[in-house]
């Protein structure tokens, strides 16, 4: 069994402005072909979302009749997802998603937006894993948008990347090489006045995922640059990988 303490970094601040924050995530041009990526996987069956938070994908996959449940750590960010039309269809369970159980098989389980570098130790990346592969049916599959870590950004000896400017928002992402630890430091303007916020997080290089996978006793069998199955290549800044639970 691994042991973690689970800490909450979406809490209410967070949660508060998450979805203004990301509006661009929103939008059809970028929500569209992961909706449609997703549900085509799911097919007749269920899908699991793990990390669900206020429901930007689990709402549209559940619009195209795919049955979803989700599980969330942050009470907050579940408010805000049970306070949307439509969330009445969604099953939601309050936990850490690398090892909470809900009843019930999945022809799909997946994470976006990054969702798995919120665990931030090699343990629980690995356990996440296996907890997907309990929850998927025989053939059923296993998906993961994440960035690539942008090592290739940084001068030797040097640990800050700066990867976004902007009038009411900078973001510096600060890398600890050893551990693959990844803090993540946003500075936003709110009311005339700069805040600031700091999430930790660990980066996994995609073979090291394809390795957790082999674990859980999955194979890979997709990996694209983007949902619209762009090509994966050398200089992608992330990818979507999917891994298949074989049928015995």
């Amino acid at each position: 069994m691994v042991l973690h303490v689970v800490v909450d970094h979406f809490g209410e601040s967070v949660a508060a402005e998450y979805d203004s924050d990301s509006t661009d995530m929103f939008s059809p041009a970028v929500l569209g072909p992961a909706v449609e990526f997703l549900a085509e996987l799911a097919g007749a069956g269920a899908a699991l979302e793990l990390g669900i938070g206020t429901g930007r994908v689990a709402l549209p996959l559940s619009e195209r009749g795919v049955p979803v449940h989700g599980i969330d750590l942050s009470e907050a960010m579940l408010a805000r997802l049970r306070a949307k039309p439509g969330s009445e269809r969604i099953g939601v369970t309050t936990g850490d998603f690398a090892t909470t159980r809900v009843p019930g098989e999945f022809s799909l389980v997946y994470l976006v937006f990054n969702t798995i570098n919120n665990l931030t130790t090699q343990d629980e990346q690995v356990e996440c894993f296996r907890n997907a592969a309990r929850h998927l049916a025989p053939g059923g599959h296993f998906v993961i948008e994440v960035g690539v870590p942008a090592l290739q950004k940084l001068p030797i000896g040097e640990a800050h990347v700066l990867f976004d400017v902007q009038e009411d928002h900078i973001g510096i992402d600060e890398y600890e090489l050893v551990d693959q630890g990844l803090v993540s430091h946003h500075f936003w303007v709110r009311d005339g006045r700069w805040h600031r916020n700091a999430v930790p997080f660990r980066y996994a290089w995609p073979a090291e995922l394809d390795l957790m996978a082999r674990l859980a006793g999955m194979l890979r069998v997709e990996r694209w640059a983007d949902w619209d199955r762009s090509p994966f290549t050398a200089t992608s800044t992330r990818h979507v990988s999917v891994w298949r639970k074989p049928v015995t």
